[in-house]
């Protein structure tokens, strides 16, 4: 699966902006997938207007870029705060666009509240995940610090997932780490993995990059740029090819799903969904 890996600065606080903005992106990608950062939509140092600007499951916002998604067959992954389950509630989730019209949305699970990030004090958390479906594949959506947490990714895989994507606002101090932590939740599920985090800065964070793809293996994918874009101060977007047919190579050989679906107490979805065992 060809994607494309935008590593952008959004405006803060101005949906309509970086819809408009993730829109020419998508036109301009030639890629069945397009990915762009954790809160993308919004900016991530936006505090209290969070509430105001929160996506709801009837956007009007997102008319534009939904359109430029049906009439290219691209589908779109981006980060948002969407309206939450219970009143006055908003969550930091991603969204996965579709180009039958139709749209998926999970919640970040692990929020941090440490240091300069402030999650726990404006988001609620979202105690599952499920694998969202594309086509003929299933896609397991992360964000960010659920990087550091095996069992997101786990659950995802024995739901299905053939193709992991983790959209991240990880400040330049985190990317080591997590150019360590995320080869290995590829190498652990045999699936590959695409991150794709923000660059800019916003109320003195300085955002880090480092997007990239991976190989089931955990080895990175080679890139290429996509040409013709309006890109701004340390901002690239990329194409990276994904095979999601390598989960089904792989796992036969590194067995590690079959052996903790046959554990007590496994995940609910190993019963109904294929990991390729």
């Amino acid at each position: 699966m060809e994607i494309a890996l935008a590593e952008l600065a959004p405006v803060p606080g101005d949906v309509e902006r970086n819809v408009a903005r993730a829109a020419e992106v998508v036109r301009a990608a030639p890629a069945a997938l397009v990915v762009f950062p954790e809160l993308y939509l919004t900016g991530y140092r936006v505090g209290d207007r969070f509430h105001r600007l929160a996506i709801r499951e009837t956007e009007p916002r997102l008319t534009p870029l939904m359109e430029v998604v049906e009439g290219t067959g691209r589908s779109v992954v981006v980060g948002a705060p969407t309206v939450g389950r219970r009143r006055g509630e908003v969550e930091n989730s991603v969204l996965l666009l579709r180009p039958d019209g139709t749209r998926f949305t999970q919640g970040k699970r692990y929020l941090p509240t440490y240091g300069p990030f402030e999650e726990g004090g404006i988001f609620s958390p979202t105690e599952t995940s499920q694998a969202a479906p594309l086509g003929p594949e299933r896609v397991g959506l992360a964000i960010c610090y659920d990087a550091f947490f095996p069992e997101v990714f786990r659950a995802l895989a024995l739901d299905g997932a053939n193709l992991f994507v983790c959209v991240s606002a990880a400040p330049v101090t985190s990317r080591r780490l997590f150019e360590k932590v995320l080869p290995s939740r590829a190498v652990e599920n045999a699936a590959p993995l695409v991150y794709v985090n923000r660059v800019g800065v916003e109320d003195g964070i300085v955002f880090g990059g480092g997007s990239r793809g991976y190989d089931a293996r955990g080895e990175p994918l080679p890139e290429r740029p996509v040409p013709n874009l309006r890109l701004g101060p340390d901002e690239r977007v990329v194409l990276v090819d994904a095979d999601v047919n390598e989960p089904a190579r792989w796992r036969p050989f590194r067995p590690v799903l079959r052996d903790v679906a046959q554990r007590p107490g496994a995940h609910p979805s190993t019963t109904t969904r294929s990991t390729g065992l």
